[in-house]
């Protein structure tokens, strides 16, 4: 169950988040991918604490309402880990060992990078490729205790699906880079790029040079101050408050009083963010910012953040290249497209050699 170990069969992609449960199938056709079904479904509240899972039945019942939702038909899965569950370290090992020999050197030295007795965690490795240091290979290992991994097995058996692969948000973000790259203007491949996910409760800077992440970082910042906000403002239940924010009939004074300071706020957490990266690297810039998670959909934060930041700024969109299958609705998938960059890298396991 590793997060690297490479599977032929096509894979829905299910991202559980703090609120919703998101799940993507994409599909090659005709020499171009194609959305063949998606569906958000949204968790009740504290099933989820913190990218914890807290209540597996919820949690299986939300998947099993997005499958049913989506009309998909396949029943294997690719999921993640949240990042700052993850314990990722490079390492340089000998480049003559065997493959047999390598695994039995990771879990001989994996107790000097994993801060848990090993019979806690479930641990994978990756070889990268030659290291700077002579006849090495340089290797990615990356741990995460048991509980993160088996509750998510859980809830993804219990709603009838087969768990294949679990992946590290960080990792699928960056599987999903490359459908991204492609909207940037210059070679958004070889470019500094910086990827702020505001999702409900927390917000991922993840900063990716020639599509390889050099930064993570997580936050708590996210889309649930403005529900909450809304929610002590015109006294209402959090419930109505989330309904409200979605589908509108909020007083008039609610953009101005509301929304424009929650825009602020994001904005200067996008600031903040990319300060906190500067100071932890020898990094001063990036060439492109792009705006994902829930909070992108907001209309015209993409522009209050690049005045804020002076960093070309646009919304992240997945699926600006692909096909859509014929029930799709494009102009929902294009309100939700923000919100599954790590659902659509993990359907992109699907395509792995």
């Amino acid at each position: 169950m590793g997060p690297f170990r490479k599977k032929s069969p096509p894979l829905l992609g299910i991202d559980i988040s703090s609120t919703v449960v998101k799940l993507l199938e994409l599909k090659r056709h005709d020499g171009r991918l194609r959305v063949e079904s998606y569906a958000v479904e949204p968790l009740p509240a504290n099933a989820v604490v913190e990218k914890s899972i807290s209540d597996i039945d919820a949690v299986s019942e939300a998947i099993k309402a997005a499958v049913k939702r989506s009309r998909t038909k396949l029943r294997a899965a690719a999921l993640a880990v949240p990042t700052s569950a993850a314990i990722s370290k490079t390492i340089a090992m000998p480049s003559d060992l065997s493959g047999q020999e390598l695994e039995a050197q990771i879990e001989l030295q994996a107790d000097q990078y994993v801060p848990y007795p090993l019979d806690e965690v479930n641990l994978d490795f990756q070889v990268l490729g030659p290291s700077a240091e002579g006849d090495s290979v340089d290797v990615l290992l990356v741990a995460s205790r048991s509980d993160n991994v088996e509750t998510r097995v859980d809830a993804c058996e219990a709603a009838g699906l087969t768990p294949r692969i679990m992946d590290v948000e960080s990792y699928a973000t960056e599987a999903a880079f490359a459908l991204l790259a492609d909207a940037l203007p210059g070679c958004g491949h070889e470019q500094r790029v910086a990827l702020l996910d505001v999702g409900a409760t927390m917000t991922a800077l993840t900063v990716l040079e020639n599509q390889q992440i050099i930064y993570t970082r997580e936050q708590v910042f996210g889309g649930r101050q403005l529900t909450e906000e809304i929610q002590r403002r015109y006294g209402v239940s959090f419930e109505e408050a989330g309904r409200a924010k979605r589908h509108g009939g909020l007083p008039d004074g609610y953009q101005e009083e509301v929304m424009e300071p929650f825009k602020q706020a994001m904005a200067q957490q996008v600031v903040r963010s990319l300060q906190f990266f500067y100071g932890a690297s020898q990094y001063n810039s990036v060439d492109a910012l792009m705006v994902a998670g829930g909070c992108a959909a907001i209309a015209g934060v993409d522009r209050l953040v690049e005045q804020e930041t002076g960093v070309p700024t646009q919304v992240a969109n997945p699926f600006a290249n692909m096909a859509l299958s014929s029930h799709i609705k494009p102009e929902r998938l294009s309100e939700d497209a923000p919100a599954l960059i790590i659902a659509s890298g993990l359907a992109m396991r699907s395509f792995d050699a």
